[in-house]
């Protein structure tokens, strides 16, 4: 048996015929001969009936001669991958366009592989997959516009492990996962062999590198490493891309900056002369008319000063998009537009004061600055103006406190105190208690009594509500009106409790009492937002009065479930409220309870035992309703008995 060659067998040099062979070698090696006619020196050797050590020598150079040839291709291939690496940078370092960039490399790595088709894809980071950017060689436009999501397919796979793949026939490839959408495209383009490997930047794959043929072809590790070593140069040149558009994004941006800056400095120096003018004129005694004269003169328009302190109630409320520029200008503490009017608010932190409204001119960044600081030396001019206005309040306000607490003290001292008011407590007034959880407490007092101030009546507040005492015989009327005014003033509903009239002065303490529970009776009802005197509740009105026993009304009727409840921790009332809202309906009512439905029976059954099995007869069930109702309302706080809630 012959042995194995290795790199030591080689012919003695003393050999005559080892002289000839090598030399015979070396002519195919120099010439770059076809692995073919390295058979040619055998053949001859045995057409000639050389012995067989003779064969056997000249079988081990060939070869040795075929291993040489192999080295020597596999260094000139790696020399020219090299070389064609080497080009690729030198070429990426002239370009400045991403997709340039991308094409050449594309196009390098079809040509170096010698491949059918060559592509590029990237990821989405918002859709989560990769998406074609750029291919070589393609004539599919379906193929064009596919879409990998990760693990599907061979490229989602690579996106999805940051690891090289390939395939001699992706169609007969179990490792993948098959889609209908990429198998069609890939079809369509007719690619059969797919090498893709990972396009990855600092430890993130960013996008996945392709070459690919129409024939089954197995790609060698040589060729996978030299597909990586054009998708790090890929990656690297992503990467400066994108840094060089971050850098021209950033110079562009300093440079508008910059000029914005110097725009703005010259219209904080304008803005800033302005107010200096204005601050002037406040500290020799101006007011806001003049501020709108000096404002008119600075900017060459009509400038009119709408003060809140004097209306109660914002301005354009008739007009939705004057209101929203209202709006915005106060959040925003900027001037707001609407047609050609030009609008700043004078606030006070977040609470609007007043506003100032430019017409009749074009106005610049500096104009808009000189308005929006004329706002604020407004603002000021309001708060003391306000001042004075809530110490006349404060004079009202404690006149209908004493009025409602002590009115047999000195009538007549309370009457004289009115007159100056300019209130009459000798005709007939409508007392009214009003709130509205979420509006600002300040501006709903400011409402009220700017309302007691027209009316010719009285306004305070008490437990956090606005309470007004106004001329009136009809407290219904009277109430809606009250109410209109003051949600204009909340910017929200209000609800409003009214009873009345009150004739006497002793009344007006009664009057409040019904008026108050009026309002606690439409909170707890959830009618939120409506107006109601004792007349307007039903049946529930005629509970108002004092001498209604609620308390022992309720306890009679639900007395046994209430103790039970108590006792047991259980819901047999709410289940019982739960079982009437439904109408009777069990399946209804444990939808409502979020029970199963012979739970509702079991507690129906148990509400039987405890209360009577007649409870579902029309007269029972109106009464056990009306009682349920009553202690819904107890329960919310509502003051249904004798004097309570008279405070």
């Amino acid at each position: 048996m012959e042995r194995e060659l290795n790199d030591t067998d080689v012919p003695p040099e003393d050999d005559p015929w080892a002289a000839q062979a090598q030399s015979v070698f070396l002519e195919l090696l120099l010439r770059d001969a076809p692995s073919v006619e390295y058979e040619r020196p055998l053949l001859e050797a045995r057409a000639r009936g050389d012995d067989a050590e003779l064969l056997a020598r000249l079988e081990r150079a060939k070869l040795l001669a075929l291993r040489v040839r192999t080295v020597l291709r596999d260094l000139q291939r790696r020399e020219s991958e090299l070389t064609a690496l080497f080009e690729t940078a030198n070429d990426l370092t002239g370009m400045r366009s991403l997709d340039q960039m991308l094409r050449a490399i594309v196009d390098r790595a079809r040509n170096l592989l010698n491949t059918d088709v060559a592509y590029l894809t990237l990821s989405d980071p918002e859709r989560g997959d990769t998406y074609m950017r750029v291919t070589s060689g393609s004539v599919s436009a379906r193929f064009q516009r596919l879409r990998l999501g990760h693990g599907e397919g061979l490229g989602g796979l690579v996106a999805q492990t940051s690891l090289p793949y390939v395939t001699a026939n992706y169609f007969a490839d179990s490792r993948f996962q098959h889609t209908e959408q990429i198998d069609s495209g890939v079809r369509e383009e007719g690619l059969v062999a797919i090498l893709g490997v990972p396009l990855q930047l600092n430890g993130q794959v960013i996008g996945v590198l392709f070459a690919a043929n129409r024939r089954e072809r197995p790609f060698s590790h040589a060729e996978v490493a030299l597909l990586s070593s054009l998708a790090t140069h890929a990656a690297i040149a992503i990467d400066n891309a994108n840094l060089i558009d971050d850098t021209r994004r950033a110079l562009a941006e300093l440079n508008t900056v910059n000029q914005r800056l110097q725009e703005h400095t010259a219209s904080v120096e304008r803005a800033a002369e302005a107010h200096d003018r204005l601050t002037d004129l406040v500290l020799r005694g101006g007011g806001i008319e003049d501020v709108a004269a000096a404002v008119g003169d600075v900017l060459g328009g009509r400038v009119r000063i709408h003060d809140l302190n004097s209306t109660g109630t914002p301005p354009g409320c008739e007009d939705p998009e004057t209101a929203e520029a209202v709006r915005t200008a106060l959040h925003s503490g900027r001037t707001a537009r609407v047609g050609d009017t030009w609008v700043a608010a004078a606030a006070a932190g977040s609470e609007l004061l007043g506003t100032l409204e430019l017409r009749g001119v074009e106005l610049d960044t500096t104009g808009q600055r000189i308005l929006e600081r004329a706002a604020v030396v407004t603002a000021l001019l309001l708060l003391i103006r306000r001042s004075a206005t809530e110490a006349e309040h404060r004079v009202r306000g404690d006149l209908l406190d004493e009025l409602l607490d002590t009115p047999g003290r000195d009538p007549e001292s309370l009457r004289q105190r009115a007159a100056r008011l300019g209130a009459d407590l000798d005709v007939p007034h409508v007392v009214a208690v009003a709130e509205s959880p979420g509006a600002d407490p300040g501006r709903l007092r400011l409402a009220a009594m700017h309302i007691a101030e027209v009316a010719g009546g009285l306004a305070g507040t008490r437990g956090g509500r606005v309470v007004l005492v106004l001329p009136g015989t009809e407290p219904t009327p009277v109430g809606r009106r009250i109410a209109a005014d003051l949600t204009t003033a909340a910017n929200g509903a209000v609800t409003v409790g009214v009873a009345g009239p009150a004739e006497t002065l002793p009344g007006f303490r009664s009057a409040f009492t019904e008026a108050l529970r009026c309002l606690q009776t439409l909170r707890a009802l959830g009618r939120d937002g409506e107006v109601a005197a004792p007349g307007d509740l039903g049946f529930l009105g005629l509970l108002l009065g004092d001498d209604r026993d609620v308390d022992g009304f309720v306890t009679a009727t639900l007395g046994p479930l209430l103790e039970y409840d108590a006792k047991r921790k259980t819901v047999l009332v709410e289940t019982l409220r739960a079982y009437f809202a439904a109408g009777g309906n069990l399946s209804r009512a444990k939808d409502a309870l979020h029970v199963h439905v012979n739970t509702v029976s079991q507690r129906l059954e148990r509400i039987s035992q405890l209360i009577g099995a007649d409870w579902q007869e029309p007269g029972r069930a109106l009464e056990i309703q009306l009682a349920l109702r009553l202690h819904g309302l107890l329960d919310g706080g509502v003051d249904l008995g004798g004097d309570r809630g008279g405070g």
